[in-house]
């Protein structure tokens, strides 16, 4: 049995990660953190990590940003297992997770889902076949109360394809102001926000005469939560390290 603690367990996402561990066998909510504290289910909600009642095997973060530092320093503190599923972190804040896991084990990815690593996977082999005769564009779409763009999935995409091509691209994330024609060494990003749209990707591979489009759309938020719930259970008991899908696939 593998005891969680949901961090942002008020949020959309925190509701539907306990939902999906209500149906398990294999794991338990047994605490949440929210700055609102209101309960909905049979387990504390406290307003930060440093008041959790019980220490869990796991916490799951679909929390904040801004929450990092207190949620770093807890599972430092206890030695407990985290597995981060927010987006939106500055350079310096993915600098500290991995610091961090130098020291317990972390879970880091943009996306949860299953399909998106997939495309991860599809989008590096076609990056590898196409090479530089094709120009390669990313649409994201998402709901209108989705904060940061582009989303972090884009990006995750974007650089798996980067590191395929030698880290020879650089990113362009808006062309109105650009009075040129494309590079060859861009890769374009685009966020479209509208809506309850779940969440849409698209990898465009553009070349002459003909265009390669690979596509993810996730019809509800339920797909992150399994996936959140999988790699809890997963990073129970693993050394320290920093894990993410490629590890648990």
């Amino acid at each position: 049995m593998t005891n969680i603690v949901i961090c942002g367990a008020n949020g959309k996402m925190g509701k539907n990660i306990y939902a999906c561990a209500d149906e398990r066998d294999d794991c338990k909510v047994i605490a949440g953190v929210d700055v609102f504290t209101k309960q909905y289910a049979d387990f504390p909600i406290v307003e930060a990590p440093d008041k959790i009642p019980v220490k869990p095997d796991v916490i799951i973060d679909f929390s904040n940003p801004a929450l990092l530092h207190n949620l770093l320093g807890y599972c430092l503190s206890t030695g407990t297992p985290l597995v981060i599923g927010s987006t939106g972190y500055s350079d310096e804040q993915i600098a500290q997770i991995k610091s961090a896991a130098q020291q317990i084990p972390i879970f880091f990815t943009f996306n949860m889902s299953l399909g998106i690593n997939l495309l991860v996977q599809l989008a590096k082999k076609a990056a590898s076949v196409l090479g530089d005769q094709f120009d390669i564009e990313i649409v994201e779409k998402h709901h209108n109360q989705k904060i940061d763009a582009p989303s972090g999935t884009a990006i995750m995409l974007a650089n798996a394809i980067n590191e395929t091509l030698d880290n020879s691209k650089h990113y362009v994330y808006d062309r109105h102001s650009r009075r040129q024609k494309r590079e060859k060494s861009e890769i374009g990003m685009h966020s479209i926000r509208g809506g309850t749209i779940v969440g849409e990707h698209d990898v465009i591979f553009a070349g002459h005469d003909e265009v390669i489009t690979l596509s993810h759309s996730a019809a509800s938020k339920a797909v992150f939560a399994a996936g959140a719930v999988n790699a809890a259970v997963f990073l129970k008991d693993k050394p320290a390290g920093l894990y993410d899908m490629s590890q648990m696939v």
